[in-house]
């Protein structure tokens, strides 16, 4: 089961939520409350930007919204919105909101 960990920001303490069938991080955000700022949830403004400390590899690979979106952002991190962790995974995803540090 694959465990997300968003760090500690100026929003609150670090928060840890298990994923056990993977899927997208913006629904597991909203259903936990996670400190990920969302606004258009479609790619189109980069809100959600995360740095991705720790478990890259247990995520899926960018879509196409994702990839033409990251370079306009400096190309570093993942979108929350885009993002997905992978099915019958074990391991730990740490993230960081840019904007919420």
């Amino acid at each position: 089961m694959a465990t997300l960990v968003f760090a500690a920001n100026r929003f609150g303490a670090e928060k840890r939520i298990e994923a056990p069938e993977g899927g997208e991080i913006v629904d597991i955000c909203d259903h936990h409350f996670a400190p990920i700022p969302f606004s258009c949830r479609s790619a189109s403004c980069g809100t959600c930007q995360v740095e991705v400390l720790e478990g890259e590899e247990l995520l899926e690979p960018p879509n196409d919204a994702e990839r033409d979106l990251l370079p306009l952002l400096g190309g570093k991190g993942r979108l929350a919105c885009q993002a997905r962790v992978r099915p019958d995974v074990e391991g730990v995803v740490r993230l960081r909101s840019v904007l919420a540090t």
